[in-house]
């Protein structure tokens, strides 16, 4: 498998709200759309985005609301280029949007705003990827070892990219070795105070881009993944494994040339 992350699902109470913010305040286009039996989804992305980009995709379900955003579903972050933090932000306070930590109070490093559905998108600075690209999906962890030892050994991910080691808690940053910069990278949060999280309906998945679902779908049996949603059950369109912890994660098989980036 590449194991490369194709993209990250959100589910959204009002999709057009949601879209329009995204196109609006990041400069997303809409990349492609489905209307399924009983909900829609969107794929979204910078219009310059990089081929091994992530998409984000927001999912709709018609008739229902999303009750939680819950805390083990952490946040998304996007791109800007090092130097422009405090422009970008500032445009968008200037265009309304909800403001959740400045700047200022980050160290001058990074800053969060909140969607309209409140998922929390953090803004990092860095001198790669299209403008608003998604730098990393950030997700908690009850314990380092077990999260680490998954990916290790189930997606071959290397041991982390980068970390970060403070008195309380730890951020590991994950990925295919071979993974180009300007892909979507996975962010582990673990706290040491032995905390437990609640995932929340808001939270939908990632996604894993393979190059063979039957067979990667197999590889990761025999590595005892979880069999959540076997390609079988899905009509050979697409399978799901789960984390330790049950966040979801979705195999898809992209092929290049398919008019549509939905299998279905």
């Amino acid at each position: 498998m590449t194991g490369l992350f194709d993209h990250v699902m959100l589910r959204v109470d009002d999709l057009e709200t949601s879209v329009d913010w995204y196109q609006t305040h990041l400069g997303y286009e809409e990349k492609d759309r489905h209307e399924g039996d009983g909900f829609t989804i969107v794929y979204l992305g910078p219009e310059g985005m990089h081929d091994d980009g992530a998409m984000l995709e927001l999912t709709s379900n018609h008739g229902e609301t999303t009750d939680e955003v819950g805390d083990a579903w952490g946040h998304i972050a996007v791109r800007v280029p090092e130097g422009e933090l405090e422009a970008h932000y500032q445009q968008l306070m200037d265009e309304g949007v909800e403001d959740y930590r400045d700047p200022e109070s980050c160290g001058g490093r990074y800053a969060f705003v909140k969607d309209p559905d409140g998922h929390e998108v953090e803004i990092v600075q860095r001198d790669y990827g299209a403008l608003w690209s998604i730098d990393h999906t950030m997700m908690r962890v009850e314990d380092a070892d077990e999260a680490l030892g998954f990916w290790t050994r189930k997606f071959e991910y290397v041991e982390p990219r980068s970390r970060w080691e403070s008195d309380s808690f730890a951020n590991y940053f994950m990925g295919p070795e071979d993974a180009p910069q300007e892909a979507m990278w996975l962010e582990l949060t673990y706290n040491y105070d032995g905390r437990s999280y609640t995932m929340g309906d808001a939270w939908g998945h990632l996604c894993v881009r393979v190059d063979d679902l039957q067979e990667d779908w197999d590889q990761l049996m025999l590595r005892e993944a979880a069999d959540y949603r076997s390609p079988e059950e899905c009509d050979d369109l697409y399978a799901f494994t789960t984390d330790q912890d049950g966040h979801e994660i979705e195999l898809i098989e992209r092929d290049p040339d398919a008019e549509s980036l939905f299998p279905f």
